[in-house]
């Protein structure tokens, strides 16, 4: 069977990247908010937080912990019965959005804690001192000052389900990776394989140049 070129492939290349796309798209948004929350909550309840809570900072520390240790592949086998469950299927990029969040989740709540941490607690205290709350704190003061982290670590976040992505390919998930996968790798086609890793290097490059032109002109504000 005669291989087919690049540019015979390049149209299904580009109709994986939509699916690429879309996958990475929603798993980052319900990420990020998600990630937000449980990082604020670990903040929060560390023994130098604003609530200390060893039960809640012990206890979610371990969940994320556990989630954080699992490889992706063996996460995504191990939530086929729970994707089916939720979105009526356990293929497809729509499939593929459970098992991207659920891992990535507890690696941008790590990252938010870690940003949150950064906070000089000076202006925690002098918020204290003119009566904010809890909340307002975290809303006036923990996030926006640590934003240049919490985008910077988005962007970390967004390049790894980019390559979380890839992987879902190997189980019907769909995307440039089961594209490499149908494409380059069983019809032995090393051009078309090559194109498709180009792409996903265009694609990272792309969201990490704008990401870090983000956290570079915020820091330029500030300063």
């Amino acid at each position: 069977m005669r291989k087919a070129s690049w540019l015979e492939a390049f149209p299904e290349l580009m109709e994986s990247l939509g699916q690429t796309a879309w996958m990475v798209g929603w798993s980052f948004l319900i990420v990020v908010v998600l990630g937000l929350v449980v990082g604020v909550i670990l903040r929060l309840a560390s023994p130098d937080g604003l609530r200390p809570n060893p039960f809640v900072y012990q206890g979610v520390g371990v969940v994320v912990n556990l989630a954080r240790s699992l490889p992706f592949l063996i996460l995504m086998i191990a939530l086929i019965g729970f994707t089916r469950w939720l979105v009526g299927t356990a293929y497809g990029p729509t499939a593929a959005i459970v098992p991207l969040s659920v891992g990535a989740i507890p690696f941008y709540a790590r990252v938010v804690e870690a940003a949150l941490r950064e906070v000089s607690p000076g202006k925690i205290e002098a918020a204290q001192v003119m009566g904010a709350n809890t909340w307002q704190i975290v809303g006036k003061v923990l996030l926006p000052e640590s934003m240049p982290g919490l985008i910077s670590g988005a962007t970390l976040t967004l390049v790894t389900l980019i390559g979380y992505s890839t992987m879902a390919g190997a189980i019907g998930g769909g995307g440039v990776g089961d594209f490499a996968i149908r494409y380059g790798y069983q019809r032995f086609n090393a051009e078309v394989l090559l194109v498709a890793v180009v792409v996903l290097i265009i694609v990272v490059q792309l969201v990490q140049s704008i990401g870090d032109a983000i956290v570079n002109r915020m820091a330029y504000r500030r300063g």
